[in-house]
């Protein structure tokens, strides 16, 4: 398992409520439309991340992480497994605290890289099934 229940927790309640969700558009039929919303309900701040750089949920869009001009706690990864490593290293060099892969988003080598440079890592599971199992 890749991230167990102490480093969700932690994620989830102590790091900081500012998420980068790599993958968030407009686009409702995807999952991190979903997810987004629900981090919002849980008093998280959504920034969404991707090419088009839009305005999801109130919240504006970027490009990439490097773009936010300010801090952002934990990168949510919504893109192909294929990418994801050098979303995780992107968020390593960001200064993030943690990175959640979500669920079927897997990546071991990358996985091994955060953790070792410092960050807290889940891999293969998703905060919007998690977070409300937490109250």
């Amino acid at each position: 398992m890749y991230g167990d229940e102490a480093t969700v927790r932690k994620i989830l309640t102590e790091l900081g409520d500012t998420w980068a969700v790599v993958g968030l558009s407009t686009n409702r039929q995807r999952p991190a439309y979903g997810v987004a919303q629900v981090l919002q309900r849980f008093g998280k701040r959504v920034v969404p991340v991707h090419p088009k750089a839009e305005t999801v949920h109130g919240e504006r869009g970027y490009a990439s992480l490097a773009d936010i001009p300010f801090e952002v706690d934990v990168v949510d990864v919504f893109v192909n497994s294929s990418l994801a490593g050098a979303v995780a290293d992107e968020a390593v060099a960001k200064g993030a605290k943690a990175v959640w892969f979500q669920l079927d988003v897997i990546d071991e080598a990358a996985y091994d890289r955060t953790r070792a440079a410092g960050l807290d890592m889940v891999m293969n599971r998703c905060p919007a099934i998690e977070i409300p199992l937490l109250g």
